[in-house]
């Protein structure tokens, strides 16, 4: 029995990758919803007077979806309810959550989805923040397959009491935290408590960086806040957590109407940006400011050929940008700033 255990303990440990770095973790190919960054054009019905109405309540109702499958169109009978905490008070149109019952389209492009989040557009005519947010998550995905990957919907909505009367706007999809643990061979870890130290050194300081970039410190390990964290049991270091941040509505470059600093915060506007990383060494913080430098182009790349986004947005995202790069001088105030603003 003793020898079996053993056998079956080493195959897992050959399934399963020892270390899973950046750009190292293994993807195991599904073939679904996530897996373009074509524009998905949806079409959602239902009462959206009683969805406003019961946006408190969290209750589900019922609604039908349409989209393209494989060049084919496919109606689906779907629940969803409103979803959130701030945007839920705040926005006339909450973000929402589909309950697409799962598996019940086996060959479907959301083949496995059972319940997933969908950012929506907070009040009418107002676009630019769900787009420039939507595009924060794909400059993390650039640094990190530890990443939430999303989709670009655009939704008609048709009421049910008013349905010669649709409307069109932007929204995204959020990768379902399942199929996040499954493409990279993790687990999720939903105890509060811990700190960052207990976070892998080095996507730590990267995923404090590009918050610190875009002007994002609405995140706290402890907490959970706005992060998911994600472990590797059979790593090296499995004892050390994975953060993954998500919800970037209220970071600088997005600059929502509504978002404003914590009123303990050292700032007077999200445009500012706080640090909120652990202290590293100077050498530390080079080698991770070295690895930001190298992926500018990337950054830039991203904002300048995404086609959904007027080119006023689109230059107040890079020159919001380039008031971070513009600390890559010649005496690295970059670093220097870090230095100064880390937690002990």
């Amino acid at each position: 029995m003793i020898r079996i255990i053993c056998i079956n303990i080493v195959i897992l440990f050959f399934l399963v990758p020892s270390s899973l770095g950046q750009n190292d973790s293994v993807a195991l190919n599904r073939k679904g919803v996530f897996d373009s960054d074509e524009i998905l054009e949806i079409s959602l019905r239902f009462d959206i007077r009683h969805f406003k109405r019961t946006k408190f309540k969290s209750l589900y109702q019922h609604a039908a979806m349409t989209y393209i499958s494989d060049g084919d169109s496919v109606t689906r009978k779907i629940k969803l309810r409103s979803r959130g905490k701030f945007r839920r008070e705040y926005c006339n149109f909450p973000p929402i959550r589909l309950n697409l019952k799962k598996n019940e389209f086996p060959d479907d492009i959301f083949e496995g989805v059972d319940k997933i989040k969908m950012v929506t557009h907070c009040e009418s005519g107002n676009r630019d923040h769900i787009l420039k947010e939507y595009l924060a998550y794909k400059l993390y995905n650039i640094i990190s397959d530890f990443s939430f990957r999303v989709r670009l919907v655009k939704v008609t909505y048709i009421d049910t009491r008013k349905p010669d009367k649709p409307f069109e706007e932007y929204a995204f999809l959020i990768e379902p935290t399942e199929f996040l643990t499954e493409r990279t061979n993790t687990l999720e870890i939903e105890t509060t408590g811990l700190s960052q130290k207990s976070m892998k050194q080095e996507i730590l300081d990267r995923m404090a960086v590009f918050n610190y970039m875009i002007g994002n410190y609405d995140w706290i390990v402890p907490k959970l806040q706005n992060l998911v964290i994600l472990s590797q049991p059979f790593s090296a270091n499995s004892h050390l957590g994975i953060p993954v941040p998500y919800d970037f509505d209220y970071s600088g470059i997005v600059n929502a109407d509504y978002a404003v600093p914590p009123d303990n915060a050292p700032v007077s506007s999200v445009r500012e940006r706080l640090f909120l990383g652990l202290c590293r060494s100077e050498e530390k913080f080079e080698k991770v400011t070295d690895y930001f430098l190298g992926k500018k182009d990337a950054f830039y790349k991203v904002i300048e050929e995404f086609p959904y986004l007027g080119e006023r947005p689109k230059s107040d995202m890079i020159n919001y940008l380039n008031t971070f790069y513009e600390d890559f001088d010649q005496r690295n105030t970059i670093v220097r700033k870090l230095l100064n603003e880390c937690l002990d």
